[in-house]
């Protein structure tokens, strides 16, 4: 419910302990303009995990606008696990030289902005962003969030209600014929995240 959002807004802005970051609450303009964003971590455990890089890229309706793309490197704190590095392919040499997480995170919130955010598995990223925004600001991320996973599901179910549908990251982009990159890499993986969701924006065939 919209009242019930904007209640919850204000409370949380009364919360907010610097006021720069105001914006983040300011009323949606109506250029249907969202946030696509994916990060890589040193694990999949919040408590324990650190963000190494952060990919986003603006979507309006049916572009992807690259131009305003952001790709963040943040140095870690603490150690690279092996098993990890085999995923992500970031070796403690190529972050070295990236932002403190701070910094990541004030240029981070500037990009967003008071825009929509979307992501495959989004309550992750989310929550790694949080993870160091809550602390230092009072307040978790405003944005209205879009799931893609849950709008494949959706359309899925739709389409062949009785049949199981996989909602892994490869078998979606399989099905809509959207190719990838580089999986593994945050920007990657947010530009090939846009292009799934401006698929389900068309209409079935």
């Amino acid at each position: 419910m919209k009242w019930w959002r904007t209640l919850k807004d204000r409370l949380a802005q009364q919360r907010l302990t610097d006021q720069q970051f105001a914006f983040l609450f300011e009323p949606q303009r109506h250029n249907d303009e969202i946030i696509c964003f994916d990060t890589e971590t040193t694990s999949l455990d919040i408590h324990r995990a650190e963000i190494l890089t952060i990919g986003a890229v603006p979507v309006l309706g049916n572009r992807i606008l690259m131009s305003r793309r952001l790709k963040l490197l943040v140095r870690p704190s603490g150690t690279l696990d092996p098993d990890n590095i085999r995923i992500h392919g970031l070796r403690p040499c190529d972050v070295a030289d990236g932002l403190p997480v701070e910094e990541a995170m004030r240029q981070f919130l500037h990009y967003i902005g008071n825009r929509p955010l979307l992501g495959y598995y989004l309550e992750f990223d989310v929550a790694m962003i949080n993870k160091y925004v809550t602390p230092w600001l009072g307040v978790e991320l405003p944005n209205e969030r879009i799931e893609v996973s849950a709008l494949y599901h959706n359309r899925a179910i739709g389409l062949i209600p009785s049949r199981p549908v996989d909602l892994s990251f490869n078998a979606i982009l399989q099905t809509l014929n959207v190719t990838a990159s580089n999986q593994h890499d945050a920007l990657s993986d947010a530009i090939a995240t846009a292009l799934i969701y401006i698929k389900l924006q068309q209409p079935v065939p």
